[in-house]
Order: C-alpha cells, then sequence, then structure tokens
C-alpha cells in the first residue's frame, strides 16, 4: 500500500509526523516557539483519494486546553474554501491523550485544521479590499517581531471611540472571520447599520493583531513566544510590540467602547467576559456591559450569557489582560471593554452536524454584533 504523504510547510502550518504506515499516521503538534502552548494544527495530506485515513495526534494530555478535547471534531476541507467537520474521537489514556481523526477524501489532496484557518494572504486581500471603499482609513500601528505590519482600518466620523481587535492569540482564527463579517458590513456604504455606526462613531479596527504567530502556526503567542494578552500593564518594543502599538494609539484617541474578539477551546457556545473586578469601577460601566450584553442576546440566537468565565472578585481584576486594563485606564470616559468568545467545537444549544460552529457563523456574528452596538449607541445617547 503506497504510504500518505503530510505536510505543514505552509502559512500556519503545524504538525509533525512521528510515522507513517500506509494511510495511518501517529502526530505531533509542536508547541509555540519559546512556549510551552500548543494546540493549533494545520497540516494537509496527499495520495489517499477514496482510502480512510486514520490520523492520531498524540501527546495532547499536554496541551494548552485538555479539555477541550473531548467532544471536539477536527475541521476538514478538500478546496480550502468550505471546512466540514468529521469523525474524531478522544483517549485520554493512548500515547499521553491522543485524538484520532478519520476522513476518506475524494480528492488526492485534503486539509485538516483545529478551526477554519484564516490565511496571511486572506487578511491582505481583506484590508486591500476595506480600504479601497469610501471613506475608510488605513493606518499601519507598527511592526511586528518579524517586521509585519500591524493593519489598523479606520473609518467614521462620529465623537465616540471605538475599538475592536482579534487575533492576539493567533490560534484562534475564527476571530478574524468575525472581522471579516464586521468590516464588510461597516464598509459598505449601502448597509444602514455601518452608514449609523460611522455617524455616530470613529470605529478603529484591527482585524490581526498577532500576524506573527498566526503565519508561524502558534496558538497563543507571537515571534516570542509571549501571550500578547497579558502584556497590556507594561508592553514592550523587545516582548509586545504589537500590543505597544495598539495601547499608543489607544491613547492617542480615547477608548468609549472597546471589544477583544477571541476563541474558547472548552466551552461549546459564544459568550462575553467583562471586566468586574477593575480597582476602579463604576456603575456606569457595569450597567453599559450589562445592557450590551442583554441587547446581543435578544438580537443574535448565537449569543448566550448562561455560560461563560468565572466573575473576578472586586479588585482582583487581572490588569494585564486587555479588557481590564482598558476599563480601567480609560475609565474616567466610561470605558466598556469585553472579550467575547467563540468556541472551536459546536454551538451546543444551535449545533450544526456539518460544520459546527464555523467561519460563517463567526462572520454573521460580527455583524450581529454590530447591529447589537448600534442599539446599544441609541438607548446610551437617550438617556
Amino acid at each position: 500500500m503506497t504510504a500518505i504523504q503530510i505536510s505543514s510547510a505552509f502559512d500556519s502550518g503545524n504538525i509533525e509526523a512521528l510515522s507513517i504506515d500506509g494511510t495511518e499516521a501517529r502526530l505531533a503538534i509542536r508547541p509555540d516557539r519559546d512556549s510551552e502552548f500548543y494546540q493549533w494544527f494545520h497540516f494537509r495530506v496527499s495520495g489517499a483519494r477514496g482510502r480512510e485515513l486514520v490520523l492520531r495526534i498524540t501527546g495532547l494530555n499536554g496541551s494548552a486546553y485538555p479539555m477541550g478535547w473531548p467532544g471536539y471534531r477536527a475541521c476538514v476541507s478538500e478546496d480550502r474554501q468550505h471546512w466540514g467537520r468529521t469523525d474524531t474521537s478522544w483517549d485520554e489514556s493512548a500515547e499521553g491523550g491522543t485524538l484520532t481523526i478519520r476522513y476518506t477524501p475524494t480528492s488526492d489532496i485534503v486539509w485538516f485544521a483545529y478551526f477554519a484557518p484564516y490565511s496571511m494572504e486572506r487578511h491582505h486581500d481583506l484590508v486591500a479590499r476595506i480600504t479601497r471603499a469610501p471613506g475608510v482609513d488605513y493606518r499601519s500601528l507598527g511592526s511586528t517581531l518579524d517586521g509585519q505590519p500591524i493593519d489598523c482600518i479606520e473609518m467614521g466620523a462620529g465623537p465616540l471611540q471605538v475599538w475592536l481587535y482579534a487575533r492576539q492569540h493567533p490560534g484562534e482564527s475564527m476571530a478574524e472571520w468575525w472581522m471579516e463579517g464586521a468590516l464588510e458590513m461597516l464598509a459598505d456604504p449601502s448597509n444602514s447599520i455601518g452608514r449609523e455606526l460611522r455617524r455616530r462613531c470613529r470605529l478603529h479596527l484591527v482585524p490581526n493583531l498577532n500576524p506573527d504567530g498566526s503565519q508561524r502556526g502558534h496558538l497563543r503567542t507571537n515571534a516570542a513566544g509571549v501571550n500578547l494578552n497579558r502584556e497590556w500593564e507594561s508592553p514592550s518594543p523587545e516582548r509586545s510590540p504589537e500590543v505597544l502599538a495598539l495601547r499608543n494609539a489607544m491613547d492617542e484617541e480615547g477608548v468609549d467602547f472597546a471589544m477583544d474578539i477571541h476563541g474558547d477551546e472548552a466551552i461549546p457556545a459564544v459568550f462575553l467576559a467583562g471586566f468586574e473586578g477593575i480597582p476602579s469601577l463604576r456603575p456606569e460601566q457595569s450597567e453599559g456591559f450589562r445592557r450590551y450584553a442583554e441587547v446581543l442576546e435578544r438580537r443574535t440566537p448565537d449569543f448566550q450569557t448562561a455560560l461563560g468565565y468565572p466573575v473576578a472578585p472586586a479588585g482582583k481584576g487581572n490588569l494585564t489582560m486587555s479588557t481590564n486594563h482598558l476599563a480601567e485606564r480609560f475609565v474616567e470616559r466610561g470605558c466598556v471593554s469585553m472579550t467575547l468568545e467563540m468556541p472551536f467545537k459546536d454551538h451546543n444549544a444551535a449545533p450544526d452536524a456539518r460544520q459546527g460552529w464555523s467561519a460563517e457563523r463567526s462572520a454573521q456574528l460580527g455583524r450581529g454584533c454590530l447591529g447589537a452596538l448600534l442599539e446599544w449607541l441609541k438607548e446610551r445617547a437617550n438617556k
């Protein structure tokens, strides 16, 4: 039997082939550079048309979030456009924790990934397309350690400063799919919600704050192995130029509303995390966060408030994380900031056997969050 070929030598690729026997393979995920984090995988298999693949990814009890593997199904694509899900099983007792993926391709080449990838080429296409739209401005906030630009797309002429930023954790590719949906809505001159938001706000969108980690196939860190969402209190050019550049830009403009877009490995739902534990918390900030979540839940069936993270005790918020840091840093403006989490698994309240939580639903949620933001702003203006 002819053996399959496995490769991850491409943008966001990550896998190591430990052994290959016909159409079966033992694999391992490469940790982020200078880090112990690993969970993201993205690779291609060739030479298996019409034959069942059995791919075992081993050593996963030591991954960043082993609780994310039970109930998870791997993403698969034969054209790199549509990403579905395939039969996947988890055995924590086999070879240090093993995820077994089974799939019979109809094509000569098939791709597998932890979630539908969002490539740097697609990122550049998105930036180029959106910045050509009327009334859209572009600026580079700075450069990453690998020399990539930190792209920021801006639009609108209103007094309120709104910041939306994604992929602090590069393996959470659903965050940039969310951004694609949001940007296309905002840049569309015929979209009434986008028009009204641009009238009321100055919007700043950073589609990918960690392009180095994205290109390298990292789960959680940048080129230096640093978790950007633990750098906000004291970012540095040597460790976290991405956060430093974004925070400096925020200081120039101010922040009234901010949303940090993420994905969660374990919780099969969409939810928000807030800033309840910051030292200088004001009642109007708490009420603003509560009300935005209420509006989003009513408007968007994919959002819910029953599942989520534990709330930090008063005064114990972690100020190295962006959501807490911004609410505290811009407390005098009454800043409302939040972290949006989407699942790597399915959305259990509204499951999709074919795709699970998907790129398409992520983009749809981006548009839904903007609709909720407009309603929230109208309520705020009428108080």
